[in-house]
């Protein structure tokens, strides 16, 4: 019985957690360092700015890519 509740609570889990995946992606800019990065949780502190246009949030890490692409201070280097 224990072992069914286990493997019920297993198969749960693994059907759940890809649902807590990132979904959302910005192109961030280190104030310091000039240098654009990719990631996966809004900005909170002020070290680095959200630079794609208009605050754009990514669906994917590849279309966040595509993005950086784009955006101007991020290719003038």
């Amino acid at each position: 019985m224990k072992l069914r509740m286990a493997t019920a609570a297993l198969m749960v889990a693994a059907v759940t957690l890809p649902a807590f995946a990132a979904d959302e992606f910005y192109v961030v800019q280190d104030v310091k360092t000039k240098k654009c990065t990719i990631v996966d949780k809004k900005p909170t502190d002020t070290s680095v700015t959200v630079v794609s246009p208009s605050g754009m949030i990514y669906k994917s890490r590849t279309e966040a890519e595509s993005g950086m692409k784009t955006v101007k201070v991020c290719t003038s280097n």
